[in-house]
């Protein structure tokens, strides 16, 4: 408790001289200022739903054929295919100035990227990124989709580095860096491939 009140004295000390204030007005990202966003996601969430709908439909086919379908098994049958639509479906990361978002079908996730205080790497089947930020938000997201969306990246490093400067950044420089590293790595990998180069020097 202490530590935070601390996190949270630094931050106002250090937007005092002009910056603005944390929590005010100006500080509260809106709705409307998407500036970012996965850009597979669509991809991926009709990937989900047609997933679902397909197992629903065939398992319902088979007890038609069967002869054997009523209302009960109908409804569990689509229930089995929603269910399937909640886990294949993908969070919607979208970022704006200060602010990332992941957005599933009940509720969204928010973190205020310039005051981020922990940025830790899960991995696993899954390699997940866990985003906290002085105000309690979190946010979790595939390191795969910053990789795939270099303008997502773009907004959180650019926040992260301003959660630097302010101090609260604890922990994580080290995970952000390496994420860099390798985001940088396969951008210029996807560079030299579209542009085809020769290292013949022809």
């Amino acid at each position: 408790m202490g530590r935070r009140q601390a996190l949270r004295s630094r931050v106002h000390g250090s937007l005092a001289h002009g910056r603005g204030a944390v929590y005010g007005r100006e500080a509260r990202p809106s709705a409307g200022g998407v500036l970012a966003w996965d850009r597979g996601w669509r991809r991926e969430a009709r990937s989900a739903w047609l997933c679902g709908l397909a197992l629903a439909g065939v398992l319902t086919a088979i007890d038609l054929g069967r002869g054997g379908l009523d209302g009960p098994r109908g409804c569990f049958w689509a229930a089995l295919g929603a269910t399937l639509v909640l886990v294949l479906r993908p969070a919607r990361i979208t970022a704006g100035d200060g602010w990332l978002a992941s957005s599933g079908l009940l509720r969204e996730r928010r973190v205020r990227t310039d005051l981020l205080t922990r940025v830790r790497r899960e991995d696993g089947m899954t390699p997940r990124l866990v985003l906290r930020d002085i105000k309690g938000g979190r946010v979790e997201l595939a390191p795969q989709v910053l990789a795939d969306n270099p303008l997502l990246w773009h907004h959180l490093d650019t926040g992260a580095r301003r959660a630097r400067e302010r101090g609260v950044l604890v922990e994580g420089a080290g995970v952000l860096t390496a994420l860099a590293e390798r985001i940088d790595g396969e951008g210029a990998r996807r560079l030299l491939s579209s542009a085809e180069f020769s290292p013949s020097g022809d």
